[in-house]
């Protein structure tokens, strides 16, 4: 029931903007509507001199363009339910011409966006052979462009660094002594970890910032004993309730989301790690049902699943058969990536309780604060009516993971979690600076298509620690310039 409020919520109120559908493992408005649309029934485009120009505004975008999104789910399924004889997309124009819209929905895992878009034929001295050659020669062309995973999780810098230098060596060191002594000092584990965390130290160390385990170092493996006790405790008397009323359609999202988490790594494809993640999301969502699964939860484990599990593996992270690990250590991963995971939900479930009014007020902070950071680029949007919901929804609902390589953050999160409500807060200030870094490419974009194109498919593939090194650091300087912003930027 909660759910269904929540989807009339976003589909119905006139007083959220943006719309809500939800796409390939994240709720959020994927593309604006704007996007979702056909050429009127009574234009005649020509085949074979086509030229479409583009909006510069959404305005001038929406007088050449009809909804298409009028149909009701109900009608939507009884379409499904009862198809017609002629084939979908198909509109006689004449006697003898047939108009073709060939709708396509393209996701592209490795960049992480999801775009429409339409192509229109006029096809003249019909004949059903001539659709039949048309309709498979359109239905042959690539929809899911792959791109080669150039650098993989376990790359520490794509530039090519060496894997250990000097002064590495010395941040290493001085981490096992930090580690190693009777009471961590957590504001000195955290003043060393905000540039990053060596990969050798990085599991014990999240368990420890996360507030997972104590400082103490006596008490550690009893926790550990007893929270991993009490996850499983929670699988025993939970799980097996995935199938009742009450909880199906949950388990049934989170079943659908989870092969869409990372398609391309070969380690989230693996049955048992697919496992693990339905058995931690579930058990989340019933522990808390002020908000219940949101699609987007699903790609928070990656990283604490990624981390703690390279405690165990030397060899390519991505390529590992889980499933050749001990099983206690794999329930040990399990347990901790769900408590973790936990831990960071807590300090911002308000971005996921109904009607999502933390990511609301969270792109509405970005907003002011990019008013203030560079007005070029917000009058830019303001002339174009790029509405920041449409880009930043998703930057805060997926804590920019669908905008990063999965390396990538995971040495954000070093950062995140030694910074105070790094979450919450300093997100906001490394989504500016990231809307910044593609200042030259912004505004060079004079279309409203093109801008929105742009901010949901930038080029990060190739990021490495460096960039994100890069990214932090100005994130940190337009905090410290922006102290005095007005105080919902910290909600």
């Amino acid at each position: 029931m909660a759910t269904d409020n929540r989807i009339n919520f976003w589909r119905r109120n006139v007083k959220v903007p943006g719309s809500v559908q939800p796409v390939y493992g994240a709720q959020h408005p994927p593309l604006d509507p704007r996007l979702r649309r056909t050429y009127p029934k009574d234009t005649k485009p020509k085949f074979n001199n086509l030229k479409t120009k583009k909006a510069s505004s959404f305005h001038e975008f929406a007088r050449s363009t009809n909804d298409a999104w009028d149909i009701d789910d109900e009608e939507d399924e009884d379409f499904l339910r009862n198809p017609s004889p002629t084939p979908s997309g198909l509109h006689s124009t004449s006697s003898r011409s047939l108009k073709i819209i060939m709708l396509y929905a393209t996701f592209c895992p490795t960049c992480k966006v999801e775009f429409f878009y339409y192509h229109i034929i006029e096809v003249s001295d019909f004949s059903s052979t001539t659709v039949r050659s048309t309709l498979q020669k359109q239905q042959s062309l690539p929809v899911r462009p792959i791109i080669p995973l150039v650098a993989r999780i376990s790359d520490q810098n794509a530039s090519g660094a060496p894997p250990m230098t000097v002064r590495e060596k010395s941040r290493l060191d001085k981490f096992r002594q930090l580690l190693a002594s009777p009471n961590t000092d957590l504001e000195e584990l955290r003043k060393h970890s905000w540039s990053g965390i060596p990969r050798e130290v990085r599991p014990i160390t999240w368990r420890l910032l996360s507030g997972y385990l104590p400082a103490n170092k006596e008490r550690r493996e009893l926790v550990l004993k007893r929270k991993r006790d009490e996850y499983f405790g929670f699988i025993e008397q939970y799980y097996h309730s995935r199938t009742d009323e009450h909880y199906k359609d949950t388990y049934r999202q989170i079943h659908i989301d989870i092969p869409r988490t990372n398609p391309l790594i070969p380690l989230f494809q693996q049955p048992a790690v697919q496992e693990v993640f339905e058995r931690i999301l579930f058990i989340w969502a019933i522990r808390h049902p002020a908000s219940g699964y949101v699609q987007g939860i699903n790609d928070l484990v990656t990283p604490f699943f990624v981390v703690f599990l390279s405690e165990f593996v030397t060899e390519d992270v991505e390529n590992f058969e889980v499933a050749a690990l001990p099983l206690d250590t794999q329930r040990n991963i399990e347990a901790d990536s769900f408590w973790c995971m936990s831990k960071l939900l807590d300090g911002i479930q308000d971005n996921y309780t109904f009607a999502q009014p933390g990511i609301q007020n969270k792109v509405k902070a970005l907003e002011e604060l990019v008013s203030r950071i560079d007005e070029d680029i917000h009058n830019h949007f303001k002339r174009y009516e790029v509405e920041y919901l449409q880009f930043a929804f998703r930057w805060m609902n997926n804590l920019l993971m669908r905008e990063l390589p999965l390396r990538c953050t995971i040495r954000l999160w070093d950062t995140y979690q030694a910074e105070a409500e790094g979450f919450s807060h300093f997100h906001l200030y490394v989504c500016a600076a990231f809307l910044i870094e593609w200042r030259k490419e912004i505004l060079s974009m004079v279309d409203f298509q093109g801008l929105l194109m742009l901010l949901q498919n930038l080029p990060t593939i190739h990021w490495g620690n460096e960039e994100v090194g890069l990214l932090l650091a100005e994130a940190y300087r337009l905090k410290y310039m922006f102290a005095d912003a007005p105080s919902h930027y910290k909600r």
